[in-house]
């Protein structure tokens, strides 16, 4: 590898402030704003709007959209079913 090329890889922090959680890992992001982590070191911190822990599609939460109703307003619009019969 060519030296002086790569960015510089350290451990961040990264809070979910909807979710209430904090990730540490590492990143090539950078911040000012500083935080006290569990292990007594202080580490770069990064909000983010939202992560895995508050996501609908990691918990579980996910809406599944309403098939049916589409289908019956696209019948009701244009008078005739999607295969093909009136």
């Amino acid at each position: 590898m060519k030296p002086r090329i790569h960015p510089v890889s350290r451990a961040v922090v990264f809070r979910d402030r909807a979710a209430d959680v904090a990730f540490l890992m590492r990143s090539t992001a950078d911040s000012d704003r500083t935080v006290r982590w569990e292990d007594g070191n202080t580490y770069p911190l990064i909000d983010v709007e939202t992560s895995s822990a508050g996501h609908p599609f990691h918990t579980g939460t996910a809406r599944v959209p309403d098939t049916a109703g589409r289908v019956r307003r696209f019948e009701r619009r244009y008078g005739i079913r999607p295969d093909g019969n009136v």
